[in-house]
């Protein structure tokens, strides 16, 4: 697979993608929404790969936003096709049966912050700055920000942060609920790796079901979501993981997860 635009490593059952264009703060383009989504793909499809990272080359930027020189004599018909690109890809993240870490480092505006939204746990460094300024150059979020942010902060929090294209810092972020964790912008990536590495221990299938349950429950009222749930809940005790996990649980040894 041939990227300009990202870098794709694997490593001990971890996949890290990076937006590599630094000099541009890594701005979103049509060909690295192409690339991501290829690149989405394949760890969907490589049983090998059991937890991602997604970040951005450098200290300065994760994804600092579109690029604006690209999108202002866009016609309304290409850019709705970019829209639904976006789309695409973030749903692929979002809906992947692998875990996807969002490694925040800098600037995570526009379309950085609505990808670092689509992830499944995002950290994020002292220096990040978080935010939906399109309406600063007259047009709304196009990749699915009017959408996650409410979702993840409230509706009455994510119009302030839309309406007003305002930055948050990274602890304003963490207050409000849009990240998990701050770290020093030294120990980010190996904070991102130490949570990988963590979950890639546990059981594949159980990492599917719990991603499912929180996802798809979400969509459904509370008592169509819970019926939902146990029946996820029953389904797992039909794996060889869960008599293997409680089995090692009463043993008092480290469990042996088979994927099965």
């Amino acid at each position: 697979m041939h990227l300009e635009n990202l870098q794709f490593d694997v490593s001990e059952g971890i996949a890290t993608v990076t937006i590599n264009r630094p000099a541009a703060m890594n701005a979103m383009t049509e060909s690295t929404l192409e690339e991501l989504e290829q690149v989405v793909a394949t760890i969907g499809q490589n049983r090998d790969i059991r937890v991602a990272i997604l970040t951005g080359a450098g200290s300065k930027a994760f994804v600092a936003g579109a690029d604006i020189a690209a999108l202002r004599d866009m016609s309304s018909t290409r850019a709705r096709e970019m829209a639904l690109l976006a789309h695409r890809t973030y749903a692929a993240i979002e809906n992947s049966f692998k875990p996807f870490i969002a490694a925040v480092n800098g600037y995570a505006l526009g379309g950085g912050c609505e990808l670092s939204m689509a992830c499944d746990i995002r950290i994020a460094s002292e220096n990040a700055k978080f935010g939906q300024p399109e309406i600063n150059i007259g047009i709304l979020p196009g990749f699915g920000g009017t959408q996650r942010l409410p979702r993840l902060v409230g509706k009455g929090r994510a119009l302030e942060i839309i309406l007003s294209g305002d930055m948050l810092d990274a602890p304003e972020a963490l207050r409000i609920g849009l990240v998990n964790r701050v770290v020093p912008q030294t120990e980010l990536a190996a904070a991102a790796r130490q949570l990988a590495q963590k979950i890639a221990t546990k059981s594949r299938i159980a990492i599917q079901l719990c991603k499912q349950a929180v996802s798809n429950g979400l969509e459904m009222d509370l008592t169509k979501a819970c019926a939902y749930e146990a029946e996820l809940f029953g389904y797992s005790f039909s794996t060889s993981d869960q008599k293997e996990g409680m089995c090692a649980f009463l043993e008092k040894r480290a469990a042996v997860f088979r994927d099965c």
